[in-house]
């Protein structure tokens, strides 16, 4: 599985758990205005690094947050091996 896929997955799993109503997951989703509250993130970048073995939020010293979903998955992608 892709890791766009898992993370989409993930999101509307986790959103269904919470009674959470996500819109379209879009590369262009400001995450604040994803439906998603801190607990949520925290449970998504758990299962995360449980499921891709990796924390690209801790795994650098200069590592920013994402804006936008499509910069949430690319921080995924980009985590140096």
């Amino acid at each position: 599985m892709s890791v766009r896929l898992t993370i989409t997955t993930m999101m509307q799993e986790i959103a269904a758990e919470q009674n959470r109503k996500l819109p379209a997951l879009t590369d262009d989703l400001v995450l604040h205005e994803s439906g998603f509250d801190s607990l949520c993130f925290a449970i998504l970048v758990a299962r995360l690094e449980d499921q891709l073995g990796t924390d690209p939020f801790t795994a650098s010293d200069d590592a920013v947050f994402p804006v936008t979903l499509g910069d949430f998955i690319k921080a995924y992608e980009n985590v140096p091996a």
